[in-house]
Parts: C-alpha cells; sequence; structure tokens
C-alpha cells in the first residue's frame, strides 16, 4: 500500500483536528475490516490515517431518555452480547448475526458497517463508483448478479451494510461531528444515490466523523429481519428485509418495510408500507405485502433471481415480527 501517515488521537477533538477537507486526503480507521483492503488494493491512498479505536467517548451503549445510544466503535461482538439489542430490537440483532466471520464481528464496527465502501467488483478494480468505462456502465452488459434491483442507475452497486435496513426500519438516526459542529441525520437521509464518481454513498463530509448511532424506544413495535443468503459461511445476502411494525392490537398501525442489498442504498418499500396498513398480519396478506415490495424492481440481465427472493425476505420478516420473532 502506498505510504502514509499514521495518527492514534484519544479525543474527539483531537481526531476531528487532523480530518482533511477533501476526500482522498484522510481517511478514519475503526475496526479496519474495509479500510486495510481498501488501501491494499489502492482504491484508498490516503496521506493519512486517523485511528479512532482509542476515543472512549465513541463507544458504549446506554439507554437515553430518546432510546438507545450506540457508539460508533461498538463492535458487532458487543452489540449481539447486549440483552437490550437482543430482546428489544431483533431486527438489529438479527442483521449482526448474519456476519458470520468470528473475525470481522470482533473487530468490525456499528459505525464501519454503515460507512463501508460498496463491495462492487468493478469499484474495488479501480472503475469507480459508477463502474464505467469511456463513459459506458459495466455492470448493465457485464456481471451483474449480485447488483441492483432498484435505483435505476447510474450506480448499480448494492449497498453492504448489514444493519443498514434494520436501522432505517427502527427509524433510527446518525450523529456526525466536525471541528465545527455537530448535526443530526436520519439514516434513511445518510445513505445516498450518487449520481457521479466525484460523489458518496453516503451523507458523511471528509471533515465529519461519524460518533453515535441513536435509536427510538421500542415500546410498542415489533421488529425483525429476514436474510437469504447463498451459504451460511462469510459472505453478503443476497437480499433482506427488514420490518418494523407498530402494531394497534392485532392491526397494523403503521409499518415500515426495508429492503437490503437490493439497490445502493437500503431501499423502502412505501407500497408494501401502504398496504400492511390497517391490516392483521397473515400468510397472505404478508405474500401481497413482499409483491407489493418488488413491484418496481428493474433486474438487469443476469440477477433477476433476487426480485423472487426480495419477495420471500419481506413476507417472512412481516411474519417473523407479527410472531415477535426475530
Amino acid at each position: 500500500m502506498q505510504a502514509f501517515e499514521y495518527a492514534s488521537p484519544t479525543t474527539l477533538k483531537e481526531a476531528l483536528s487532523l480530518l482533511g477537507e477533501r476526500w482522498g486526503e484522510v481517511d478514519v480507521l475503526a475496526g479496519g475490516t474495509d479500510l486495510l483492503s481498501l488501501m491494499k488494493d489502492y482504491v484508498h491512498t490516503p496521506k493519512r490515517v486517523v485511528n479512532i479505536k482509542g476515543i472512549a467517548e465513541l463507544g458504549g451503549i446506554r439507554r437515553t431518555p430518546a432510546g438507545l445510544r450506540i457508539g460508533a466503535t461498538v463492535t458487532l461482538d458487543e452489540l449481539l452480547a447486549s440483552p437490550v439489542v437482543r430482546t428489544e430490537y431483533p431486527s438489529l440483532w438479527t442483521a449482526a448475526d448474519g456476519v458470520r466471520s468470528p473475525q470481522i464481528r470482533n473487530m468490525g464496527t456499528v459505525g464501519g458497517d454503515l460507512c463501508q465502501r460498496p463491495r462492487c467488483w468493478y469499484f474495488r478494480l479501480g472503475y469507480g463508483l459508477l463502474a464505467q468505462k469511456d463513459g459506458t456502465s459495466l455492470v448493465v452488459n457485464g456481471e451483474n448478479k449480485y447488483h441492483a434491483i432498484f435505483g435505476g442507475g447510474p450506480a448499480y452497486f448494492v449497498s453492504a451494510s448489514s444493519l443498514g435496513p434494520a436501522l432505517v426500519a427502527l427509524g433510527a438516526k446518525v450523529r456526525l461531528a466536525s471541528a465545527s459542529g455537530a448535526r443530526e441525520l436520519s439514516v434513511e437521509e445518510f445513505f445516498v444515490i450518487p449520481k457521479s464518481d466525484a460523489e458518496r454513498e453516503i451523507a458523511l463530509r471528509p471533515n465529519e466523523i461519524l460518533t453515535e448511532i441513536l435509536v427510538p424506544p421500542a415500546t410498542g413495535v415489533r421488529n425483525a429481519t429476514y436474510e437469504v443468503r447463498h451459504k451460511e459461511a462469510l459472505d453478503w445476502p443476497l437480499a433482506t428485509a427488514s420490518v418494523t411494525l407498530r402494531m394497534k392490537g392485532a392491526t397494523v398501525e403503521s409499518a415500515r418495510v426495508v429492503m437490503g442489498h437490493v439497490a445502493p442504498i437500503p431501499w423502502v418499500a412505501r407500497e408494501a408500507e401502504r398496504l400492511l396498513a390497517g391490516k392483521t398480519i397473515t400468510e397472505e396478506v404478508a405474500e401481497q405485502a413482499g409483491k407489493a415490495a418488488v413491484a418496481g424492481a428493474r433486474p438487469l440481465s443476469q440477477n433477476g433471481y433476487k426480485v423472487r427472493l426480495a419477495q420471500v425476505a419481506v413476507k417472512r420478516a412481516l411474519l417473523a415480527a407479527a410472531r415477535g420473532k426475530a
């Protein structure tokens, strides 16, 4: 990899002072499970790497009046070990449990999961976020069996975040800090579809650090995640669905349905959400919601199979949430 300056601050203020104003100058290191690979492949060539693992204020899981506060450097193992996450936020716990590598669960962080770069092989080979050569998409007429079925381009990668769909469905927010202050965004707003290679797939700015995730209280809601994967060993799912149901007795008062690994962002299935309002979750209703969720899918030449997988994931996540199971 290219030589770089290394800094290991112990306070957030110090870390923020070490960041740059343009992408490519400085990279933030947390677990390193993604960044080190990017640097070894020369996809990222930062002049400085800022290690934030020693900043105590970025860790920890605790209840607050506003819900659950999860520090950005909390590892996936720590998330899985939390009884609050397991019992009250099973959709989030299941999503973390889907990361099958013990090594990645031990080192990978919640903030890193949200900020990781796309796993698209064209991007990793240096063709940029839009995966174009001479202005033409390499994805559309190339190897696209793991690419997006929603979004319509020009970006066709799928968001690699395991936790993103569950956090969007739960209505979570992220807090982003810079030397000039802090701001909050919903996790849904945090993920963006880039229109050019000069953009990023997240709303984080080069001079900011994601410091924490804020998840609303789970009182009165049921939530679940369902993944469809090729194998149980370390791999990314082919399609996932995370749902959150606010119930009034046996009836759905409101629903959030979010699909993962089918678009450049966690994809909100608004038609399915509207269909579920006022309904009781039955096998038939869940099937209808699954069909509604994928009605707008536009598969590429090799990934039409994802439409059915996403439909099934939505159906099974809804049935699990209705039963109160993850």
